[in-house]
């Protein structure tokens, strides 16, 4: 959970993969699509080789079941960096007031 400059809080579900699946319980993909409208997000660390850089993956949490079902090859992320991540860029896309992302 986030807490913004405004204290709006915004909840970000944080996920390590290695490959293209998407490892999230039946529990989670259900909370997150319940919370589909509050600013929740799915925010992905994606490693696929240890000598290779990361890259972070941010996706709202309507994709959940898309993510679970299909993995990061068909479900196109909101926003997508590779390393050295760009926080500013993340944080403001997950604290944006007014957005028409989480409706």
């Amino acid at each position: 959970m986030i807490c913004d400059e405004a204290g709006d809080f915004h909840l970000v579900e944080l996920k390590y993969i290695t490959g293209n699946a998407v490892t999230l319980r039946p529990s989670q993909v259900a909370w997150l699509s319940r919370h589909q409208h509050s600013s929740c997000w799915i925010l992905i660390k994606r490693q696929t080789k240890a000598t290779e850089p990361s890259e972070c993956l941010l996706y709202p949490a309507a994709a959940a079941v898309d993510l679970k079902m299909d993995g990061i090859e068909t479900v196109e992320p909101l926003f997508r960096c590779q390393q050295p991540f760009h926080w500013d860029t993340i944080f403001d896309l997950i604290c944006l007031k007014d957005s028409h992302i989480c409706d």
